[in-house]
């Protein structure tokens, strides 16, 4: 890395990847299925996405965040809202997505393809 524009490039740019769980190398290490991100025609910095799965963890760790407290400690309504939000994001496209959302709710299997059965009916 070179100038001190590059630096306030990384700044900026990092917490967005911490979000999804992604990791920032140097370009020159990037590999076929990283992106690198070019500043004014100089490739600044490589970014590793995550793994869908690894996605949802972050995903439901950033929720808990938002909530102030573990998922399994909102009520029903709650915990309604949060399969709906998760949904939209594609979180039950991910194998065992089901069983993590529903860990992480402290609910079964079953309550969380009931929460996404109501929202279908209504």
């Amino acid at each position: 890395m070179t100038g001190g524009g590059d630096e306030s490039f990384i700044t900026a740019v990092k917490p967005l990847v911490d979000a999804m769980g992604g990791e920032i190398l140097p370009p020159d290490e990037a590999g076929p299925d990283d992106v690198v991100l070019a500043w004014q025609g100089v490739d600044v910095v490589a970014v590793r996405l995550p793994q869908l799965a690894d996605s949802l963890d972050h995903i439901l760790a950033a929720m808990e965040r938002k909530k102030g407290k573990p998922l399994a400690d909102l009520d029903r309504k709650a915990k309604q809202e949060v399969v709906r939000m998760l949904e939209a994001r594609g979180a039950f496209s991910v194998r065992h997505g089901v069983e993590t959302v529903a860990s992480a709710l402290g609910v079964s299997r079953f309550t969380v393809y009931n929460y996404l059965n109501r929202e279908k009916g209504s």
